[in-house]
C-alpha cells in the first residue's frame, strides 16, 4: 500500500467550545429561539465585562458597521476618511447611507491606516473618520481622537480583527464613538455568523437598540417601559437568533484559552522564520510594543511576484496560505464610492507582498511544525533575487 496522504492544514477552522450542543440542545427545546432570550443575555453581559461599555448583539460585524454608519448621521453629501486597506464592508456601510468615502494609505507593515494622511483628507463635507485595528494592533488613536475634536468628527471604530486588545489609549473598541466587532467563524472568537454594536456613547444606546430591532421601541417594550411597541425611527432587521448566541456563549466561556493557544501558535511563527526570514529578505509582522490579537500571523515577500509563487509553493505542501484586502480606492465600488487624494501606493504594495499564514486554535505542534518547515524551504523566485 502507497503512504497514506498528509491531511491539509486549512488556512483557518472555527473554533468548537465545549458545551456548545449543550446550548444549541437548549434553544431547540426551548420556546425560545428568536434573538434577545437568555443567551443574548448570557453573551451580551460576558461582552460587556470583556469591553468594559454597553454591547448590542448583532447578526454580523457587517451589519454593525451600518447600524454605526446611521449612528453618526450618515447620509447624502457627506463624507468619510477611510482607510484603502481594510474589509469591503467598512465602506458598503457608509456607500448605503448615501455619504461618500475619501481612501487614504497605510502607515507601513502594520498595515494600519496612516494618521498623518487623515488631517489632509477632512474637507467641508467631511463627517467622520472610520479605523480599523488590522490583526488587532491598534491605530494611533490619540492622534486620530484629537483630529477629530477639533474638527468635530465622529469616530468609527472597526474592532473586527481585536476583540479583548488593550492598548495605551484604552480596550479597542471603546475608543472611538462607536466599535464594531465581528463573529464570523474565521474569526478568533466566533458564532458562524455574528457581530456587536459597541455602544460608547450613552445617548446613542436608545436609538441602536431600536436600529436592531426592526426601527421599533420593543426592546423598551419587552423592559415594561412602555405598554405597546411601534415604529419610530430607521432601522432592520440586526437581532441575531439564538443559536447564534448560543454558540457566542460558549465561545466567550473559552476565550482565555483560545486565546492563549492563538498566541502560542504566533509565537511559534515569529521564532521558527526569523532567521529564514531575515536570510531571504521577507519581512515578517512585528505589531508595535507586541500588542496584537494573534488574530493573523503575516509575512511580506519581497516583490508582488513572490506572493502568488509563495501561496501555490505551499499547497503544493498541503498547506493553505492567503493573500488579504485588494486596495477598496482600486475596486470597481471603490472608484464607484469614494476618492483618493493621490495614489495610495503603499497600500498596493503591501496586499501584493502580504500573505497570511494558517492560524487557529487548536492547531497541532506537528502542523505548526509543517508549516514553518514548508515556508523555510521556499526561497523568493529568481527572477526577483
Amino acid at each position: 500500500m502507497g503512504a497514506q496522504a498528509r491531511a491539509v492544514i486549512p488556512f483557518s477552522r472555527p473554533y468548537r467550545a465545549a458545551a456548545t450542543l449543550e446550548r444549541l440542545k437548549f434553544v431547540v427545546e426551548s420556546d425560545h429561539a428568536h434573538g434577545d432570550g437568555p443567551f443574548t443575555a448570557a453573551a451580551s453581559a460576558k461582552l460587556r465585562a470583556l469591553t468594559g461599555g454597553d454591547v448590542l448583539l448583532t447578526t454580523s460585524g457587517t451589519h454593525a458597521l451600518e447600524m454605526a454608519s446611521r449612528l453618526v448621521d450618515l447620509g447624502p453629501g457627506d463624507e468619510v476618511v477611510l482607510p484603502t486597506f481594510t474589509f469591503s464592508s467598512a465602506a458598503a456601510a457608509v456607500a448605503m447611507t448615501g455619504a461618500s468615502i475619501v481612501f487614504i494609505d497605510v502607515e507601513g507593515p502594520s498595515g494600519n491606516l496612516d494618521v498623518s494622511q487623515v488631517a489632509d483628507a477632512v474637507g467641508p463635507n467631511t463627517r467622520a473618520i472610520s479605523v480599523m485595528h488590522y490583526g488587532g494592533q491598534p491605530v494611533d488613536m490619540s492622534a486620530v481622537m484629537s483630529i477629530a475634536a477639533e474638527r468635530g468628527l465622529a469616530v468609527i471604530e472597526d474592532n473586527a480583527h481585536g476583540l479583548g486588545v488593550m492598548s495605551e489609549y484604552g480596550p479597542l473598541g471603546r475608543i472611538g464613538d462607536v466599535g464594531v466587532q465581528s463573529f464570523h467563524d474565521t474569526k478568533n472568537v466566533h458564532a458562524g455568523e455574528g457581530g456587536a454594536l459597541l455602544v460608547n456613547r450613552e445617548r446613542d444606546l436608545l436609538r441602536a437598540e431600536v436600529m436592531r430591532e426592526k426601527g421599533t421601541n420593543r426592546s423598551e417594550f419587552l423592559r415594561g417601559e412602555v405598554d405597546k411597541y411601534s415604529w419610530v425611527d430607521w432601522g432592520s432587521s440586526y437581532l441575531p437568533s439564538e443559536y447564534c448566541a448560543a454558540v457566542l456563549d460558549a465561545q466567550l466561556d473559552a476565550f482565555d484559552q483560545i486565546q492563549s493557544h492563538r498566541h502560542r501558535t504566533w509565537e511559534r511563527y515569529a521564532e521558527g522564520l526569523a532567521e529564514w526570514a531575515g536570510r531571504v529578505g521577507v519581512e515578517l509582522m512585528e505589531p508595535a510594543g507586541g500588542i496584537h490579537a494573534a488574530h493573523l500571523f503575516y509575512l511580506l515577500v519581497p516583490d508582488w511576484n513572490d506572493q502568488s509563487d509563495l501561496i501555490r509553493t505551499l499547497r503544493a505542501a498541503d498547506v493553505v496560505a492567503a493573500f488579504h484586502y485588494v486596495p477598496l480606492d482600486s475596486s470597481l465600488a471603490g472608484r464607484r464610492f469614494g476618492r483618493s487624494l493621490h495614489p495610495l501606493a503603499r497600500a498596493e504594495d503591501l496586499s501584493h507582498r502580504l500573505v497570511r499564514l494558517p492560524l487557529w486554535a487548536g492547531m497541532t505542534d506537528d502542523e505548526i511544525d509543517r508549516v514553518i518547515d514548508a515556508v523555510t524551504r521556499w526561497t523568493p523566485t529568481k527572477e526577483n533575487r
